[in-house]
């Protein structure tokens, strides 16, 4: 029985520091998919669901659930897109956990009572409140760490093409053709 796995690891062709910067880019993707889906539950346990702002934050976890999975699935491929996809979606959810996290920071009882109209007692709500703004702190440096991980990625990508690491045909094609261009202003 084999293992499933999300992306698949850089081939044997690729630099050392290549496969370890894979693997610590996979290593912090997996890290974000257990802070978000811890924040769900947490959320989920203030019982919000009827109020719109409790659903918004249930989608901002989801959100940035997504992006992880978009990454875990971009580290794996060489493809720009998905590449884009995943660094839009890392610096949107990003942003937006930073907000969150300041939000319930400055303004737990306000945005408790006022925003999310939980059915929770005060005292606990403010309690489990403060964990998820506590890992919104954590996922928004950890989609940091993702995004600059990333970038280190396409780097070694991008200079080891030589070496076959993950360059696709149509982009290995589109390097060829721009050397013999004779193309003229």
């Amino acid at each position: 029985m084999g293992m499933m796995s999300i992306a698949s690891p850089p081939p044997a062709a690729c630099s050392p520091s290549h496969r370890r910067a894979h693997k610590a880019f996979l290593l912090s993707n997996y890290l974000l998919l257990g802070a978000a889906s811890s924040c769900v539950f947490l959320t989920l346990s203030l019982r919000l669901i009827p109020s719109a702002c409790g659903l918004l934050l249930v989608l901002l976890h989801a959100l940035t659930i997504a992006a992880a999975v978009s990454g875990c699935a971009a580290a794996g491929g060489p493809s720009a897109r998905w590449y884009g996809a995943h660094m839009v979606a890392t610096v949107l959810a990003a942003i937006l956990q930073g907000a969150v996290a300041v939000l319930v920071f400055t303004r737990t009882t306000n945005f408790l009572v006022d925003g999310l109209k939980s059915y929770v007692r005060e005292e606990d709500g403010v309690v489990i409140l403060r964990m998820v703004g506590a890992l919104c702190v954590l996922i928004f440096c950890m989609e940091w760490v993702v995004m600059a991980m990333a970038f280190v990625l396409r780097y070694y990508a991008y200079t080891d093409q030589g070496g076959n690491c993950t360059m696709s045909s149509s982009t290995a094609k589109t390097h060829q053709q721009e050397g013999t261009s004779t193309w003229q202003p």
